[in-house]
């Protein structure tokens, strides 16, 4: 057993805070199937506040059986709501773009957590935030200022087209709060005795989310339909289609345009600039809102701070979350002020959304993705993740297409992607789905390294036969 000894004192000072003195990582190589991990924090010359004493069994390959696995997954099938379709994987540590299950072996995180962890697993500037603001305040709701939220909204309003901002816990409930804000924004404006508008356009292959307004904008039938009736009022129109999109527009009645500009669950369709285009002037003309839903494409993820930026084209109000907070839940909503004046006191709220410690681990993840030299080398590595995906990859006849911008990547294939999938899992590559289920998905770290790449694309190259023998079944 090794032992964690997490200190936290509220009387650290940033300058004189030194994360290699309170946290001494010492890492052994273990057998070719992984790594195990010591790791012990010492707080010498530290009057702690509050102090946390954690026993992790360190994980060695080759010591610790299928069985604790086994025994995980049983329990939480036992205890859960069978609400997730899991990996059969039981993961205990990550560092970098590594991650590290209970039997010690090692995989290449190309999930990213479902593209949130941006920066990784560990980040130390992360760490560091995260560390100092738990022992100096964490939580005390928003009936109080806190300087962590009001530092995070004056950064996201300077690096970005919006005015104002509002916080929430997750994508899905940022997109509820763009719901609301629109149709009051629309009952605000509406001076002329008609009923203001209330519906809403979505389009073919978007996920908005799961909570019900979210979900009524979600395109995916079998997402809706156990819980329906949603909220009425939505028209799904082919994405790419400027003209239907115009024509819905101008009938009235639409109190806002709901759009990614790069679809990531939908299975990796980037807009174009002449249908965003025509999406803005549509609005302008017939006063809907413009929302661009970057829970999944923005913060970097594109090799452009926000998605947008490359196209020209900018919303109304914009929803962020996954990488935000760095693994904290984390939603916002990005606002002009033209939207701002129509919302009161009382209008929306939230008690844990934007507290201090969430938000001082967004300013962390804020600072480094920001940076034009780390946004630059986001494109650098998509491109050549890309042209390496075509050469290793593109002459199979399973594969149909390699797209996207930056480090959001899709493989759409015409057949399942879960078999290949799973064989990268068992060479030691974490990837996902998305799309039709037909689509493999790359959202690695942000700080991926080209080595990196090349040993992804190599599992994923070794890993096609899969699909051959899957359908000869």
């Amino acid at each position: 057993m090794s032992t964690i000894h997490i200190c936290l004192n509220h009387s650290i000072s940033q300058s004189s805070y030194n994360i290699r003195k309170l946290f001494n990582l010492e890492r052994e190589k273990a057998s070719a199937r992984g790594r195990a991990a010591v790791i012990r924090t010492n707080c010498k010359g530290v009057v702690p506040k509050a102090c946390l004493n954690v026993d992790v069994e360190a994980a060695s390959a080759g010591k610790v059986g299928s069985a604790k696995a086994n025994a995980v997954i049983e329990m939480e099938g036992k205890y859960l709501v069978g609400t997730y379709a899991r990996a059969p994987v039981v993961l205990e540590r990550g560092q970098g773009c590594k991650v590290y299950d209970v039997e010690g072996r090692e995989y290449l995180d190309l999930s990213a957590g479902i593209a949130v962890n941006a920066l990784g697993h560990g980040d130390a500037e992360w760490l560091k935030a995260v560390i100092s603001q738990a022992g100096t305040l964490t939580h005390v709701s928003n009936m109080y200022y806190t300087i962590p939220q009001i530092e995070l909204a004056k950064r996201l309003v300077a690096c970005s087209f919006a005015d104002r901002v509002f916080f929430a816990n997750s994508g899905t409930e940022a997109n509820e709060a763009a719901i609301k804000f629109a149709r009051k924004y629309q009952r605000h404006t509406c001076t002329d005795g008609k009923a203001p508008a209330t519906e809403f356009i979505a389009f073919s292959n978007c996920f908005h989310g799961r909570t019900m307004g979210a979900l009524a904008l979600t395109s995916k039938v079998h997402y809706r339909a156990p819980f329906e009736p949603v909220m009425p009022g939505v028209t799904f129109l082919e994405y790419g289609n400027a003209d239907a999109a115009i024509e819905r527009i101008k009938q009235g009645n639409i109190a806002a345009v709901f759009v990614e500009p790069i679809q990531g669950e939908g299975g990796i369709y980037s807009a174009t600039r002449e249908f965003l285009e025509s999406l803005r002037r549509a609005c302008d003309e017939t006063g809907a809102l413009l929302v661009f839903d970057e829970v999944q494409c923005g913060l970097g993820r594109s090799g452009y701070l926000w998605a947008h930026e490359a196209y020209g084209v900018f919303p109304d109000i914009m929803t962020l979350a996954k990488p935000l907070a760095g693994g904290l839940p984390i939603g916002t909503v990005l606002v002009t002020e033209r939207v701002a004046s129509a919302i009161n006191y009382g209008d929306h709220g939230s008690t844990f959304a934007g507290n201090p410690l969430v938000c001082n681990a967004a300013l962390a993840v804020l600072d480094k993705i920001s940076k034009p030299e780390f946004l630059s080398s986001v494109c650098k590595k998509g491109l050549y993740f890309k042209d390496l995906l075509k050469q290793k990859l593109g002459g199979n006849r399973h594969v149909r297409e390699i797209r996207g911008l930056g480090l959001i990547i899709g493989i759409d294939l015409d057949v399942p992607a879960s078999p290949l999938v799973d064989a990268c899992r068992n060479s030691g590559l974490l990837v996902l789905t998305a799309g039709k289920g037909n689509v493999v998905r790359l959202v690695p770290p942000l700080i991926i390294t080209e080595q990196e790449i090349e040993q992804a694309a190599e599992i994923l190259s070794q890993a096609l036969p899969v699909l051959d023998e899957d359908n000869q079944k």
